[in-house]
């Protein structure tokens, strides 16, 4: 067995595949469980707790990690944990142990995705081999690509989320004018995230272009997590202040999106994964988001060409782990 895990912020899912499984489908996993990332101290905590649970001992595990992986040690970006390599390797027993950026889990699995997973915003026109982006809004913002290497793609890890936010109109400038005091760094994942949004409608009360009903006041003093508050309440259509939040985050997130469509010359596609775009599907592809996408200047054409995707598969990024550790796992035994 293959022991294989998605490690977000918010939550941590884990699970067990056959070895059998090849790179084309993956097996499915005999026993996998989510866990709420912050009620444990530690990665090995949790994996100890899954593993005392099914009486298994893995011949390896790979590990997809929500911050950047250096020298097979990761300091999770919106969690205190602090994952290495050869503490699993002795928790869990074996040397076959990886470590992975969560989006480098996701770009992993975006080859193998079929149709059913997918929701095409631009049919666009792919290049068989051109190079893939991938942009994830969940928790935190997570982008990685892919490049074809002339037998099949490779992901990259990138943590281009926490580049600085560039703001592309008035409305824009001023929010980053309301940010700058209150962070060191005003990246784009502080603006186009779940950790991002409360802070797109702070700035539209404090800056009085909206109204903070009283009842919504109330809904967000009762919660820590705003984010699904306004989220619900904009999908409803009121309050204005929820709607012109989302539409914030939207235009933001249509920039950002070109931005890589552009830096990675992606003609082999763009996807968006993470856990908001599947939940805002509607204002994805009502054609707006397309029409700020392609505000690209002389590139408007170019990447108006590119397709864009949104992965509906919930466990991709915990998939493109396994896919990774079985691939790693035949390298060291064979097939």
């Amino acid at each position: 067995m293959l022991l294989a895990g998605d490690i977000g912020g918010t939550k941590t899912v884990l699970a067990l595949f056959p070895m059998a499984g090849s790179g084309v489908h993956l097996a499915q996993p005999v026993h996998s469980h989510t866990y709420p990332s912050d009620g444990y101290y530690s990665l090995e905590a949790v994996v100890a707790d899954f593993l005392g649970k099914t009486a298994v001992q893995p011949v390896g595990a790979s590990f997809g990690v929500a911050g950047p992986v250096i020298n097979g040690r990761a300091q999770v970006t919106n969690l205190p944990w602090v994952i290495d390599t050869a503490v699993l390797q002795q928790t869990l027993g074996t040397p076959n142990v990886y470590l992975l950026n969560d989006l480098e889990s996701i770009a992993n699995a975006v080859p193998y995705l079929s149709a059913d997973e997918l929701i095409t915003i631009n049919e666009g026109q792919r290049h068989p081999t051109g190079p893939i982006a991938v942009i994830a809004p969940g928790t935190g913002l997570g982008e990685a690509f892919l490049i074809h290497d002339g037998q099949r793609y490779r992901a990259c890890p990138s943590e281009g989320g926490h580049a600085t936010f560039s703001p592309v109109n008035a409305v824009q400038r001023e929010l980053l004018a309301y940010l700058e005091p209150r962070f060191d760094h005003v990246s784009f994942e502080r603006v186009c995230s779940g950790s991002g949004i409360p802070n797109l409608y702070a700035f539209l009360r404090d800056s009085g272009r909206f109204i903070e009903p009283p009842h919504l006041k109330e809904q967000l003093a009762a919660t820590e997590n705003w984010t699904p508050v306004i989220v619900n309440a904009a999908q409803a259509g009121e309050p204005e202040i929820c709607v012109a939040t989302l539409d914030l985050f939207i235009d933001i997130l249509a920039n950002e999106t070109s931005n890589n469509a552009i830096r990675l010359l992606a003609t082999g596609g763009i996807y968006l994964g993470g856990g908001i775009p599947p939940r805002i599907v509607p204002q994805l592809t009502d054609g707006d988001f397309m029409r700020r996408y392609s505000l690209k200047g002389r590139f408007s054409e170019m990447v108006s060409r590119m397709p864009v995707h949104i992965i509906k598969d919930p466990l991709a990024g915990l998939h493109g782990a396994a896919y990774f550790g079985l691939e790693m796992m035949r390298k060291e035994i064979g097939d």
